[in-house]
């Protein structure tokens, strides 16, 4: 028996293959795109790789691309949380959702996307201290334009996750912007 006409020979590999094209923060997430940000935890992911798993290199980068992972999915959350206060229970994951073929809806709107996103990052704790802005969230922020959501979205993540001195939002999650 030949096992090259076996279509199920290859799933192992394409599945290995899936989770290290993995760049934002689940396996088969087909949502990435090829922005900075996914570019170095792909670079961190291949010099992994290339390293022996008992190494200290290896240990120290596969915490890093973790880490990163686990902040992504922390950021991704936050937005999802509020899009669905919003009212946007069923389009939340639509709305976050972003690929290479996602486009700016009106090229008019890029300048407030950016203002906005960048008023997000400096007067909420939306994103971590840490966090580079991340050119997929200036798509979901051209959506919220489009749909007239994008101040309302600014004032309810300003009460969830209010900027405090001295950097993350502290020992709890979101609080209730009602009291």
């Amino acid at each position: 028996l030949c096992s090259n006409n076996n279509p199920y020979t290859s799933f192992g590999a394409t599945l290995a293959r899936d989770e290290e094209q993995n760049l934002w923060s689940t396996p088969h997430d087909v949502t990435h795109t090829e922005a900075d940000d996914d570019r170095v935890l792909y670079n961190m992911i291949v010099v992994r790789n290339q390293l022996d798993k008992d190494s200290e290199e290896w240990q120290k980068l596969n915490y890093d691309i973790y880490t990163l992972r686990q902040t992504r999915k922390e950021v991704r959350s936050r937005w999802k949380h509020i899009l669905e206060d919003l009212g946007f229970q069923k389009e939340a994951d639509s709305l976050l959702s972003v690929t290479k073929l996602s486009i700016i809806s009106d090229s008019q709107n890029m300048s407030k996307a950016r203002d906005i996103l960048l008023k997000l990052s400096e007067e909420t704790n939306i994103f971590p201290t840490s966090w580079e802005l991340s050119e997929r969230y200036l798509f979901v922020v051209d959506r919220l334009i489009a749909l007239d959501a994008a101040d309302e979205f600014f004032q309810l993540a300003s009460a969830v996750y209010p900027k405090r001195p001295g950097g993350d939002r502290g020992d709890q999650g979101p609080r209730d912007p009602r009291g």
